[in-house]
Parts: C-alpha cells; sequence; structure tokens
C-alpha cells in the first residue's frame, strides 16, 4: 500500500534509512495490552535487542512495558528511555562484571541466570555491593521450533540456558547463597515462531519442570516464558499487527500458573517488526547476461537479515506505478550475499526510485555496521515527517 509512505517527504531525506510507522506501533501496542490484561498475572517486557531507536523505546514504555536486556548497553538504553528498573530483566550468556555491577547499582528486577560460574559472579559482586540481586535460572527446555535454525535457542546443543538435570541442583546452591534471591524460571525457545504447537510444547515442558520442583518443595514466584512470536513478512499490509489473541491464549490454555505467580513474557519483533521499513534509493538498472540488477544505495551493513539468514523482505517500489518486471535487488556493498532478494517483481523501477524494503522494524537499524566505512543509517518516525 503505497499511500501510506509520505513519499513526497521522503524526497527531501538522504538515503538509506528507516522509517518507522508510529501509528502502527501504537496499534500494535493495544492489541498487546488488550490481550494481556484478560489474563491475570501476565507482564510483557519489551525485548530491546530488535530495536533501540530511542523514539520508539519511549513509545513503548509510556504503554507501559517492562524491557527485556541482553548487555549493559541495553540497560543504559532503557533506562534513558524511561523504562523503570523493577520492570528490567537481563539475560545474556555472557553478562561482564561491569554490567552486572550496572544492573546492581540500578536495582533491576531480575538477572536471568545461565550458568553455575555466573551465580557464582552476580554473588560476589553483589556481595562487594551489600546488596541482594534477585535471579531467575534460565533453563534450556530442549524444545525445538519451526523456524530458522540460527535462531532456535531451547535446544540441548545451543549455548543458552541451564540444562533440566541441574535445575534443583542450581537453585538449591542459589538458596544458599547471601547476596542472591531466587525468584524465578526463564525460558526461551527461539524467534519468529508462528505455529503455536511449539508454544504448547514449551507449557508442557514448564508443567514437568514445576511438578518436580513441587516434589522437591521450592516455590517459584515467576515464570519467564521469553518471546518468539513472529510476523507475517509476505503480506505486512494484509496481517500488519501479529495474533497476539492466539499467543496469550495458548498460554493460558496450556501451562498451570500456581497461585499468585506471574508469568513474563519478552515480545521483540512482534512488537516493532511491522511498523519499521528501509527506505532505499535506485542507483542503477544494469542488464546482466540472464538477470536484470535493481543497484540501490542500501546494502546488508544497513539490514543484514537476508544475508544472515537468507531472511525474505517483501520490497516495493513506492515511486512507480508502471507494468511489473523482474529484478534481483542488490545494494552496494562489496561481497557477493549482499542481496536483498532475487527475481522479484517490482513496478518498472528506474535510476532514482524510491524503493521500500518492508518488515523492517525489527533487527534491521539495531543490527546495522559501519563496514566498507559506511555511515549508520538514521531512523525516522511518523512525528519527524511533519517537520521535513
Amino acid at each position: 500500500m503505497k499511500g501510506q509512505f509520505p513519499v513526497e517527504k521522503f524526497q527531501n531525506i538522504r538515503t538509506p534509512f528507516y522509517y518507522y510507522d508510529t501509528t502502527l506501533l501504537r496499534r500494535t501496542l493495544s492489541a498487546i495490552a488488550e490481550e494481556a490484561a484478560k489474563h491475570e498475572g501476565y507482564c510483557v517486557h519489551y525485548a530491546v535487542k530488535a530495536n533501540a531507536n530511542q523514539q520508539l523505546l519511549s513509545i513503548i514504555r509510556k504503554a507501559g512495558l517492562g524491557a527485556d536486556c541482553v548487555s549493559g548497553g541495553e540497560i543504559e538504553a532503557a533506562i534513558k528511555a524511561g523504562f523503570k528498573p523493577e520492570g528490567i530483566v537481563y539475560a545474556g550468556v555472557g553478562k561482564s562484571d561491569w554490567e552486572i555491577n550496572l544492573g546492581l547499582d540500578a536495582d533491576i528486577f531480575c538477572f536471568n541466570v545461565e550458568s553455575l560460574a555466573e551465580l557464582d559472579v552476580i554473588n560476589m559482586l553483589a556481595a562487594e555491593k551489600g546488596k541482594t540481586a534477585r535471579v531467575a535460572f534460565r533453563i534450556n527446555p530442549n524444545v525445538g521450533a519451526h523456524t530458522h535454525a540460527n535462531i532456535t535457542t531451547g535446544l540441548a546443543e545451543n549455548k543458552f540456558g541451564i540444562a533440566m538435570r541441574d535445575m534443583v541442583a542450581v537453585i538449591r546452591k542459589a538458596q544458599e547463597m547471601s547476596n542472591v534471591e531466587f525468584v524465578g524460571l526463564h525460558f526461551h525457545i527461539g524467534s519468529q515462531i508462528l505455529d503455536m504447537t511449539d508454544f504448547k510444547a514449551l507449557c508442557l515442558r514448564v508443567n514437568e519442570l514445576q511438578e518436580e520442583l513441587e516434589r522437591e518443595n521450592i516455590v517459584v514466584k515467576n515464570i519467564n516464558v521469553g518471546g518468539g512470536l513472529g510476523i507475517n513478512y509476505q503480506n505486512p499490509d494484509g496481517v500488519p499487527v501479529p495474533d497476539f489473541k492466539a499467543f496469550f491464549d495458548t498460554y493460558a490454555a496450556n501451562l498451570h500458573l500456581r497461585k499468585g505467580q506471574k508469568l513474563h513474557f519478552e515480545l521483540g519483533r512482534a512488537v516493532v517488526g511491522q511498523c519499521g521499513s528501509l527506505i532505499t534509493r535506485t542507483l542503477y538498472i544494469k542488464q546482466g547476461e540472464v538477470k536484470k540488477f535493481a543497484i540501490v544505495d542500501a546494502g546488508m551493513t544497513d539490514l543484514i537479515r537476508p544475508a544472515l539468514y537468507q531472511a525474505y523482505h517483501k520490497i516495493e517500489n513506492i515511486t512507480s506505478d508502471e507494468a511489473m518486471e523482474t529484478y534481483d535487488v542488490v545494494g552496494p556493498i562489496c561481497e557477493s550475499s549482499d542481496v536483498f532478494a532475487k527475481q522479484t517483481e517490482l513496478n518498472s523501477t528506474k535510476r532514482g526510485d524510491l524503493i521500500a524494503v518492508r518488515s523492517a522494524g525489527a533487527y534491521g537499524e539495531i543490527m546495522a555496521s559501519q563496514y566498507n566505512c559506511r555511515q549508520l543509517p538514521k531512523g525516522y518516525t511518523t512525528e519527524d515527517m511533519n517537520n521535513i
């Protein structure tokens, strides 16, 4: 739907850049709030790793979400955007001392701990400050997800989490420590999941583990099931808001919460994925021996997902209404993998036409690099367009 883009405004902005439809973002946040509110004890945190644009973070914070961080830098970004420390959870398999100290000084809600070695360090650093760190243990549930191999996180072969067989032992260890408080369990099985049976499988595994802990008289105050809900990359206009009802209802129907337990979610891509588009300008049309190339000024440095994951993004020429033609859409980076799409249909394209790479609000701007000494792309929101 080309009408959704303020194309005339875009002509005055140096490409490539990211454009964020904040009207859609707020609509998405409203859907999350509406569906989560139907279930008692559901707490939603935004996974900052998906996009840390400060304007977006501010909107998300105002909608009432907490923050899920995986680095000290993300904790700083969340606090700068106004997220309250009591709504911040901090995960990550390799937390450095300065990052742990940052979390302790900020008094964040919880560290999601991924190893006994990490637990020892958190206890030591907390003791040095005379503080008590709240910890949840990330348990590897050995549950697969129907998604790309590079974004599965819940299998035994993945680097994340603590093995189920070690769960009771590490909790007992934490209970013996003077500067940590065990407050819950944490899980995450992967990203871009659209099959609700994957989440059901996680629920059933969590139920088993809860029963095991109850036999050990261990009380769990919080269950954190991570995120993972995907978006529709093929039809961003037809399905602009993910099916949050099915997502939350799956947990309500299959996960047996105990009285007073809180259930935490860490949604990232599902929150911001559809509201963002990468806007790039056509530099050249090149006729090869067997293909026609649309060479644009954005590249894998601006959006790495197609090169890294062979990910699909819908691509549109937003300044042409001419007949469709077939192109390979490629960037300027000196790498053969710098390809956004092969043999894709676009309205007949010429030098200067603006191209929108859709569904790029998650893992786009945040993963950009300066390879080839390129400038990082800027991000503009719907509100910014009023000043251009």
